[in-house]
């Protein structure tokens, strides 16, 4: 399917680089995820594929709605974000969008961060 090279992206969170609260396995999968976006880019990309992660902020989803003190998370990330707010399913569908675009097609192996800049702040997450 992707014989004139393609692009795929997956979906990843801060939680593969540092220890968050209450997120449990997903931290260790997380980092796995990542791990393999890089080796699938250095695989597929002599066939023009690229492979990139999202790593998004915390955005209210369903499945969001699982994790132990979510809110918590939600609050703590607009506090420390340089853009003092979290961002929405949309901001992530756009950067997906990039990715996925001829306007990124030097961009393989990254994980992009789409967190309002939460990840640069150091984040400590209430217990």
């Amino acid at each position: 399917m992707l014989d004139r090279g393609g692009s795929l992206t997956t979906l990843s969170f801060f939680g593969a680089e540092r220890v968050v609260d209450h997120y449990n396995v997903m931290g260790p999968v997380k980092a796995a995820l990542e791990s393999s976006v890089r080796y699938l880019a250095h695989e597929l990309g002599g066939s023009n594929i690229r492979v990139n992660a999202i790593s998004a902020g915390a955005v209210q989803t369903r499945a969001a709605s699982g994790i132990k003190h979510f809110d918590d998370l939600l609050n703590e990330s607009m506090r420390m974000a340089p853009l003092r707010r979290t961002v929405d399913a949309c901001e992530v569908g756009r950067a997906a969008l990039l990715l996925a675009s001829d306007y990124a097609s030097g961009i393989t192996g990254e994980v992009l961060h789409v967190d309002a800049g939460s990840h640069v702040s150091g984040m400590i997450f209430p217990e």
